[in-house]
């Protein structure tokens, strides 16, 4: 493996829609429906910020994303889960299309991209999905849809779950969630 190379995450994270996240505290399961759409929007606001970083393009630690890498992959995962969820409120247990975040990361060329551009890109697609969360209907939290390795969320727990992704890569920058 080059010094370069990506580590890739082959852990499963479903677990923390159940329980505290150990690494970046974050308690993703505590978030009710209808504060989802806020919560996204507040951990999206550090980003411009942390992508005007002189270091942005650097990756600090060997194996791990750099700054631009996970600002990259907070854009895309909002635009993944808007679809995700769309398909959730428009079909009964839908599959999901597999994503692989790290060939994502390869394929976008994340590493080639400019860290303006990536910051000026993330806030439209939180609020694509925000809005999308917002507006879910009583009823449809309870929906189902499922990835092919069997794991099933329900509209809630998607949007637990993907918060939780976007709150643990602020923690992975060194940034934190806006207070708003």
């Amino acid at each position: 493996m080059a010094a370069d190379d990506i580590v890739p995450d082959s852990k499963d994270w479903t677990w923390v829609v159940e329980r505290p996240c150990p690494e970046c505290g974050f308690e993703a399961g505590a978030v009710a429906g209808d504060m989802l759409g806020a919560q996204i929007l507040r951990a999206v606001e550090p980003w411009p910020e942390v992508l005007r970083r002189p270091d942005a393009r650097e990756r600090t630690s060997p194996g791990v994303w750099s700054d631009l890498e996970y600002g990259a992959h907070v854009r895309d995962v909002c635009q993944v889960f808007d679809g995700r969820l769309r398909l959730m409120l428009e079909h009964d247990d839908p599959p999901f299309d597999d994503w692989d975040q790290d060939a994502a990361a390869i394929a976008g060329k994340y590493a080639e991209q400019s860290p303006l551009a990536v910051a000026a890109q993330i806030g439209p697609n939180a609020d694509a999905l925000a809005t999308r969360f917002d507006t879910v209907p009583d009823e449809a939290w309870s929906r189902t849809g499922r990835r092919s390795n069997g794991s099933t969320f329900t509209v809630l727990t998607l949007g637990q779950y993907c918060l939780h992704d976007m709150v643990h890569h602020l923690h992975d920058v060194g940034a934190r969630p806006s207070d708003g």
